[in-house]
């Protein structure tokens, strides 16, 4: 199973290093999810990233970053709904119910389903669905290797996830969590518990 990991809504000291520490792990791909920020920051960003790395970033916002940064991809969500004209390549998309998923999955080359557990970064943001309904979804064919389960992904649940069929997981809340760019010098922390993650989804 795959796993993806989702960037922090901001930038912080040492981002680069991280993200770079990460793909050196294992990290299959890392979506760039900065919805407030101004191109430049993300241009800067990327810039720290090794170039071999970015084949394996797709990015939720600035969708010109794309070609500028030779990227895997974009991805599309309510704030940037639409294919930018004349562009060819990698395109995800977000679902929010099992018949969303049914519907657009056919057309893009994978596309996330949340929130599949309460949601660790976002108040207020439960489930929509239970085990059944998620086994059920997995038997009819909606859940497959081309659905990345999102949402509330921890250690302890991440085994459920790769039981429910899904693709890949994407990982947020569970991982960040784990450093304060305020406080800590030392990301280990992330690192080690990225580690837990891979080896539970392989």
């Amino acid at each position: 199973m795959k796993i993806i990991v989702v960037t922090t809504p901001n930038f912080f000291t040492q981002e680069d290093q991280i993200i770079t520490a990460l793909f050196e792990e294992g990290l299959d791909i890392l979506h760039l999810r900065k919805p407030e920020a101004s191109a430049l920051y993300s241009e800067r960003l990327l810039s720290l990233i090794p170039e071999k790395y970015h084949k394996r970033i797709v990015t939720h916002d600035h969708f010109y970053l794309k070609e500028e940064f030779g990227l895997m991809g974009i991805h599309l969500n309510s704030r940037n709904p639409n294919v930018p004209d004349n562009y060819s390549g990698h395109i995800s998309c977000s679902c929010h119910s099992t018949e969303e998923v049914r519907i657009k999955k056919g057309s893009y080359d994978y596309v996330f389903m949340s929130p599949v557990f309460d949601s660790i970064t976002k108040e207020n943001y439960p489930s929509k669905y239970t085990a059944e309904e998620l086994r059920y979804a997995a038997k009819e064919g909606i859940i497959d290797k081309n659905v990345i389960a999102l949402g509330g992904i921890t250690v302890e649940n991440i085994l459920q996830v790769k039981d429910f069929g899904f693709g890949g997981a994407a990982i947020l809340g569970d991982l960040w969590g784990k450093f304060d760019s305020r406080n800590d010098q030392d990301y280990q922390g992330v690192i080690r518990h990225f580690k837990k993650l891979k080896e539970m989804a392989d």
